[in-house]
C-alpha cells in the first residue's frame, strides 16, 4: 500500500472528527465509508479514492454540473473538435492557482504542459511517471486510450491539442472523468529529482475548490478551502473526512451531531432517519450495477454453461430482501434501466435451483467448491457484500456448490481482484462516470480492460467488436442498437450474475445547505455550506 501518515495531524483534530458535536461552523464532517486508495486518481477505480482526491484537490478539463449529468467547460474554458473527429483543441483558463502547502510552493499558474504531463504519464512507457505508484492506470488502458490518443500536444501555453486514431463518440465525457484529474508537472519534477516520485500520490497538488492537509489511514482526512479557486473560495473553509466503514456506527455519530453527511446508510435504518427532526434523507434511482464476476479463464467458469447454471441458482429476490430491504430492483442487464440503450427486451436467468443442479451435472461438474469474494466496505450498489455473499452460499449449497466466502483490506481487494488467475468469483459493482453506456460495457467488459476493472477477465469477440463499433459512430439511434445487441450477447455468455440496482441515499443534519446526490456516486462538497 502507499498509503502512510502524513504531515502531523493534532489531537485536536481527531477530537474534532469522532469526538465533539460542537463543531465551528466553517467546518463540515463527512462520515466516509473507507479509506482511500491513494490521492492519484488516475491510478485507481475506487469512490473512496475518488471523494477523497478528484472530487475536492483536482480539476479536469471539462466537468459535470453538481449534481446533473450535463458537462460544462472547466480548466478548459472552451474547446473546438475537428471535422473528421480526430483533432480536439482545447482553450485553458488562465490564471489557474495551484495549491500552496506546507509541502510545495508553485511558482507558476496551470499550463498547458500540465495537461500534457497528466495524460502522458499514462500513455508512454517512458515517462518518467508511467511506474510510479504501481503504474496500473486502469481506467485509461481499460477505455482503449492507449490506442485512441495518437498524441497530447501543447500548441501554446493555454492551447493543447489532442489528436486522436479514429473518432471517440464518448470523447469530451470520458475527459469529465476522474482518471483525467490534472496534476502539477512542475510538482511532479521537482518531487522526481528529490528522489520522492511517489509523493505526488500521497501528498497531493491540484488546482481544486479543496487543499490536502493531513491523512491517518482507516481513520481521518483534513483538507482546506483553497483560497485562490479559481472557482472562488468554498462556503466551508474546513473539510473533514471521518472514515466509518460501520453505517450503523456513521448513523450514530449523524444523530450525535459527530458528522455532519453520512453517504451510505443502512437500508434498515432510513425509516427512522426519515422520522429524525435532525436528519435529512435524499434519494435518488442510482447509475449503478452491482455484480458477481465469475473469472472466465479459470475451470470451470471458463464454460459458459457452468456459468449459466451458477446463475440460475441465485435468488435475487431473496438477496433484495435480505441486502437491499426495499432500495433495490433486480439487475439483468450489465448497465442501468436510466441509461440510454438499456435492452429492457433482455431476458434475465430464472431462477431455478433444480435445472441449475441438472446442468452443472451435464457439464460433469460435481462436489464444486469455490471463492465468493464479498467487499468490506458498503457501496451505493452493494450495502453489505457480506450478506450477500451467506445468501449466495446458501443458494449455490442447494444445487451441490460449497462456497467459502472471503475478503481483504478494500485496497487488497480492489488490487488482487484484478489479477489473472484469481480464484472464485467477486462481489463488486459500478456507478457509471459519465452517463454514456461506454462506461459501463467497455470499461467493465472489454477486451482492453481484462487485468483492470475487467474483473470477469472476460474477453469475447462478438461482444467487443459491437462496443468498439459503438465508440465511433456519432448517432445515439444506432449507437444504442449495438449496445442492445451488445447485452443480448452479455446475457447468452454470462461473464457476471446481474445482481441489482439501487436506489441511492444520502443523509444529512438539516444544517447542510446545498448538498446534491451526484449521479455518478461521488460526493462533492464545493457549492455546500452551513446554516448559521
Amino acid at each position: 500500500m502507499v498509503l502512510k501518515k502524513l504531515g502531523v495531524l493534532g489531537v485536536a483534530v481527531m477530537g474534532l472528527a469522532y469526538g465533539s458535536s460542537a463543531f465551528a461552523q466553517d467546518t463540515l464532517v463527512y462520515c466516509s465509508e473507507g479509506s482511500p486508495e491513494g490521492f492519484d486518481p488516475a491510478l485507481y477505480t475506487a469512490g473512496t479514492t475518488f471523494d477523497a482526491s478528484s472530487k475536492q484537490i483536482y480539476n479536469r478539463l471539462v466537468e459535470f454540473e453538481r449534481g446533473t449529468t450535463v458537462i460544462g467547460p472547466a480548466l478548459a474554458e472552451s474547446f473546438d473538435v475537428s471535422e473528421d473527429g480526430l483533432v480536439y483543441t482545447f482553450k485553458l483558463r488562465p490564471g489557474v492557482k495551484f495549491h500552496t502547502t506546507a509541502y510545495f510552493t508553485p511558482t507558476r499558474d496551470l499550463n498547458a504542459s500540465d495537461v500534457v504531463f497528466s495524460f502522458e504519464r499514462q500513455r508512454l512507457a517512458e515517462n518518467p511517471y508511467n511506474q510510479v505508484s504501481g503504474g496500473t492506470w486502469e481506467y485509461f488502458n481499460g477505455m482503449s486510450m492507449p490506442d485512441l490518443v495518437v498524441s497530447v500536444e501543447a500548441v501554446d501555453d493555454l492551447t493543447v491539442r489532442f489528436s486522436l486514431s479514429r473518432p471517440e463518440a464518448p470523447m469530451i465525457a470520458n475527459l469529465g472523468m476522474d482518471f483525467a484529474s490534472i496534476v502539477s508537472e512542475e510538482y511532479a519534477m521537482a518531487m522526481l529529482e528529490a528522489g520522492t516520485p511517489e509523493k505526488l500520490n500521497q501528498e497531493p497538488i491540484g488546482t481544486g475548490p479543496f487543499k490536502f492537509v493531513a491523512y491517518q489511514k482507516d481513520a481521518v482526512i483534513r483538507f482546506q478551502a483553497n483560497e485562490e479557486y479559481w472557482g472562488g473560495k468554498a462556503e466551508i473553509d474546513n473539510l473533514i473526512f471521518a472514515i466509518t466503514p460501520d453505517n450503523s456506527v456513521g448513523y450514530q455519530k449523524l444523530k450525535a451531531g459527530e458528522c455532519h453527511v453520512l453517504g451510505y446508510p443502512n437500508p434498515a435504518d432510513i425509516a427512522a432517519m426519515q422520522d429524525d427532526a435532525d436528519v435529512d434523507v435524499l434519494e435518488q434511482e442510482g447509475l449503478n450495477v452491482g455484480y458477481l464476476a465469475y473469472n472466465t479463464t479459470v475451470a470451470p467458469f471458463d464454460n459458459v454453461n457452468v456459468r449459466k447454471a451458477l446463475n440460475m441458482a441465485i435468488d435475487k429476490q431473496a438477496i433484495l430482501d435480505a441486502v437491499f430491504q426495499g432500495s433495490g430492483k433486480a439487475a439483468k442487464n450489465p448497465i442501468p434501466p436510466t441509461i440510454w440503450s438499456y435492452n429492457d427486451a433482455v431476458v434475465d436467468d430464472a431462477y431455478d435451483p433444480v435445472k441449475a443442479r441438472a446442468m452443472l451435472e451435464a457439464e460433469g461438474v460435481e462436489n464444486l467448491k469455490m471463492q465468493i469474494w464479498a467487499m468490506p466496505v458498503v457501496r451505493p450498489y452493494n450495502p453489505n457484500a457480506r450478506r450477500m455473499a451467506e445468501v449466495m452460499q446458501e443458494d449455490f449449497a442447494k444445487v451441490g456448490v460449497e462456497v467459502e466466502i472471503v475478503s481483504y483490506d478494500w485496497g487488497e481487494y480492489l488490487k488482487l481482484s484484478t489479477e489473472l488467475d484469481r480464484e472464485g468469483a467477486v462481489l463488486l459493482g459500478w456507478t457509471g462516470d459519465n452517463g454514456d453506456p461506454d462506461n459501463f460495457l467497455a470499461v467493465l467488459l472489454g477486451c482492453d480492460a481484462v487485468g483492470n476493472a475487467n474483473r470477469a477477465q472476460w474477453c469475447h469477440e462478438p461482444f467487443d467488436d459491437l462496443i468498439q463499433q459503438a465508440k465511433v459512430v456519432a448517432d445515439q439511434a444506432e449507437r444504442t442498437q449495438l449496445y442492445e445487441q451488445a447485452q443480448v450477447i452479455f446475457k447468452e455468455q454470462a461473464p457476471w450474475a446481474t445482481i441489482a440496482h439501487s436506489v441511492v441515499y444520502k443523509t444529512v443534519r438539516n444544517e447542510v445547505q446545498n448538498f446534491k446526490i451526484d449521479p455518478f456516486g461521488g460526493h462533492i462538497f464545493y457549492g455546500v455550506s452551513l446554516a448559521k
